[in-house]
């Protein structure tokens, strides 16, 4: 998509100008920052209010991957200019018989190129948590240790083949889905295969916490 804009355009031009060419609505961006759902729609077009606030600005800028300026900010120049901050969350996820939940406050935010992270998806900062497997029931895929970005705005709508964080009761787990072509049935893994499988299910069985998109390892 092209991302630049004539200098002129302001920031509810630009704002309608975005929505347009992402297949954005404005209710979905109110809700992205914790708006009603007509909030957009009354900043673009009856001009309320009349600035963004600077917290609402820089989470569209950062879901969109464009500069505050176009938004009406001041451009900001700093070593975290680009960067995306990621709440890294002081729980285990279990890939083995099942971890407690834990506390889900963020301990730390790692932070990402944005680029490099619209590649792996088009959710919002927001939508995104860092957390540590546990246990070896995926290994080899996923080891005691690795770290996990887990994007929660994935989920049902889109169920399809790969790795989840499922919560079971207060448990939260790592396992592979695989959905049946035909009937649809869902069959949650362990690609070790010393654990077993459960076989069969329906979605309303599982209660899915989110898609594993990309895993990081320490080496030795």
């Amino acid at each position: 998509m092209n991302n630049e804009f004539q200098p002129a355009a302001g920031p509810r031009e630009v704002l309608q100008r975005l929505c347009r060419e992402r297949g954005e609505d404005f209710a979905s961006l109110s809700r992205l920052v914790g708006r009603n759902p007509a909030y957009i729609q009354q900043f673009i077009r009856r001009g309320t209010p009349r600035r963004l606030p600077e917290q609402e600005r820089r989470t569209i800028a950062r879901h969109f991957g464009i500069s505050e300026r176009l938004l009406g900010g001041e451009e900001q120049v700093s070593a975290l200019a680009g960067l995306v901050p990621v709440a890294l969350l002081d729980l285990g996820v279990s890939a083995g018989q099942g971890a407690l939940a834990g506390d889900e406050r963020p301990q730390a935010r790692i932070a990402f190129d944005q680029h490099w992270l619209r590649r792996l998806t088009q959710a919002a900062a927001e939508e995104l948590s860092l957390v540590q497997v546990e246990g070896d029931s995926m290994s080899p895929t996923l080891l005691p240790g690795d770290d996990i970005l887990v994007d929660r705005s994935d989920l049902a709508e889109r169920l399809r083949d790969g790795l989840y964080v499922l919560r079971v009761d207060d448990m939260l787990m790592v396992k592979r889905v695989t959905v049946h072509p035909v009937r649809g049935r869902i069959t949650v893994q362990s690609d070790n295969p010393s654990y077993a499988d459960w076989p069969d299910l329906s979605l309303a069985e599982i209660n899915l916490v989110g898609r594993v998109i990309w895993t990081g390892r320490r080496v030795a």
